[in-house]
């Protein structure tokens, strides 16, 4: 049987507040797009921050990358499209595109990566078992 790919993409609207002189976006706000398109992803999968913590983990980033293809403008209709890459290790990987929604160009793309911690923030390093049971719905074992 073939893995499943996991995709969501997202429509966002870019603030004021996150441009700067040059009406690009601050690069600083990146990170929360990619914060969301994270959340969106743990809504469609089930795979969402307070999954995780009732199951008796955290899942901090240890790992964020961006490479920017073309500036993020004020009044541009931006779109984010996560994907989640299967890996054996105990950790969560993704990557990102953000494309212009007016030409589908591409403007970014970045990558990231989730470790678990148990509540004693002590580095997990073997799959928690719900994220095992998690990979296996969603065939991505």
């Amino acid at each position: 049987m073939e893995k499943e790919i996991l995709p969501v993409s997202k429509e966002f609207e870019i603030r004021f507040s996150e441009v700067d002189s040059m009406n690009f976006v601050w690069h600083g706000s990146y990170s929360l797009y990619f914060e969301d398109a994270r959340e969106a992803f743990g809504k469609k999968y089930g795979l969402g921050y307070l999954f995780i913590f009732g199951n008796g983990f955290y899942a901090p980033l240890v790992d964020l990358s961006f490479q920017y293809k073309k500036p993020l403008v004020y009044g541009m209709k931006p779109q984010i499209t996560i994907i989640y890459r299967p890996t054996p290790a105990a950790k969560i990987v993704f990557d990102y595109e953000i494309r212009n929604i007016a030409d589908n160009s591409l403007i970014a793309t970045g990558h990231s990566v989730q470790v678990f911690l148990d509540k004693q923030y002590q580095l997990v390093w073997n799959s928690p078992k719900f994220y095992e049971e998690w990979k296996q719905q969603w065939n991505v074992l």
